[in-house]
């Protein structure tokens, strides 16, 4: 059976630091704005695809496809998916606007987009932690940059990398220690 741990939950990709960015109002769940993506294009809902959205969707993790795998229950299980499965699925949540992804050290890294507000990420090079934010500010400077060059900007994405607080703190304690030898 499938694990009640989050889909990033001890594994490369820790658990979304509280950010308080809130949740967009959606008028259709998850499922219901996939069940008319798939209508729309000829496509069956079946009982693996309805079983990703709600695992998928029980709660905000930044994850991998390899991540979401080892959390879904093994081969001879109910509701068994098959990596094929896994990965098609995750393309279709993404043309269907429920997921984004992003590359993050030669990965594909999925998160919320349906119902979720813009943001931005910090990326800690040594625990691989992910911090949300959404700054108003450099929303208005890339409006303005788009301006001057009379472009016309739908989107974005920004990762900066570095290190959090917590690794900061470590690094800092081990060189004091190194210092006393």
């Amino acid at each position: 059976m499938a694990s009640d741990e989050p889909i990033g939950g001890g594994l490369d990709i820790e658990g979304v630091e509280a950010s308080g960015l809130g949740a967009v109002s959606v008028s259709m769940s998850p499922l219901e704005r996939f069940e008319e993506y798939l209508q729309s294009r000829g496509l069956r809902n079946t009982d693996q695809r309805r079983f990703l959205v709600e695992r998928v969707f029980s709660q905000h993790e930044h994850f991998d496809a390899d991540q979401l795998i080892d959390q879904l229950p093994r081969k001879g299980h109910a509701n068994y998916v098959s990596r094929p499965t896994v990965y098609r699925t995750l393309k279709e949540f993404v043309d269907a606007g429920l997921l984004r992804s992003f590359e993050l050290n030669g990965r594909a890294i999925y998160e919320h987009d349906y119902g979720y507000p813009p943001h931005d990420h910090l990326h800690c090079q040594q625990c691989q932690g992910l911090i949300e934010f959404h700054n108003e500010e450099l929303k208005l400077l890339i409006a303005e940059v788009a301006k001057q060059h009379r472009f016309r900007a739908i989107g974005h994405r920004l990762v900066v990398e570095g290190l959090c607080d917590e690794c900061l703190k470590k690094r800092a304690r081990s060189r004091r220690q190194q210092d006393r030898v």
